[in-house]
């Protein structure tokens, strides 16, 4: 088995010929996040896949084996769901929120300046619907957002605290005391609101 240990991000710096001549591999994202992984390209050959850890493997990276022979990366089309406005009743901002809340649940997401792609989730489907977004299947590359740690992959998410704290816990930046008048302010408003139109 041929073992390839080097990635060179999107064939950086190879010549245009090189890269046609190339040796090719189809992998879908599940696999693309993985550092280590066995595969056979498209000369029949099987290549073992040895990268540093928490590196993810992009469509148009250029993985180098150990004989110095190259087998550029091509992203397989996979299940995706693809999440745009309603542009009858939503705008683009819907989909701001959209993120947000996949964010908050660290889902790898897809961002285009006009739609979101996810794994297929009938669970976060229901919750984007009632979000007046429009959710359909489809079978397309995945390529996710690296996020904040996009050179480290998922290694500096699986250890480093920090992030999480101003997530889960808004009141570390605004006193407890200020987050809970400003939920009871909130609670007072939509009450007078509501007694408004009840007379």
């Amino acid at each position: 088995m041929l073992t390839a240990n080097k990635l060179m991000p999107q064939g950086g710096g190879l010549a245009p010929v090189l890269l046609k001549r190339a040796a090719t591999v189809e992998l879908d994202w599940d696999v693309r996040q993985k550092s280590r992984f066995d595969v056979t390209d498209s000369q029949g050959r099987q290549v073992g896949v040895f990268l540093p850890r928490g590196t993810s493997v992009r469509g148009g990276d250029v993985l180098v084996a150990e004989d110095g022979s190259l087998i550029r990366v091509i992203a397989a089309p996979q299940p995706v769901l693809v999440i745009t406005h309603c542009t009858e009743h939503g705008t683009p901002f819907d989909l701001l929120r959209a993120a947000y809340h996949l964010g908050n649940r660290h889902v790898p997401i897809e961002l285009k300046p006009d739609h979101l792609k996810i794994e297929p989730d009938h669970v976060l489907a229901g919750m984007l619907r009632s979000m007046h977004l429009i959710v359909r299947e489809a079978e397309e590359a995945f390529e996710p957002e690296g996020g904040a740690y996009g050179a480290h992959g998922g290694h500096g998410h699986s250890h480093g605290t920090a992030p999480v704290g101003p997530v889960l816990h808004p009141d570390a930046y605004s006193g407890s005391h200020a987050h809970h008048d400003h939920d009871h302010g909130h609670d007072h408003h939509g009450h007078d609101h509501g007694h408004g139109h009840s007379h």
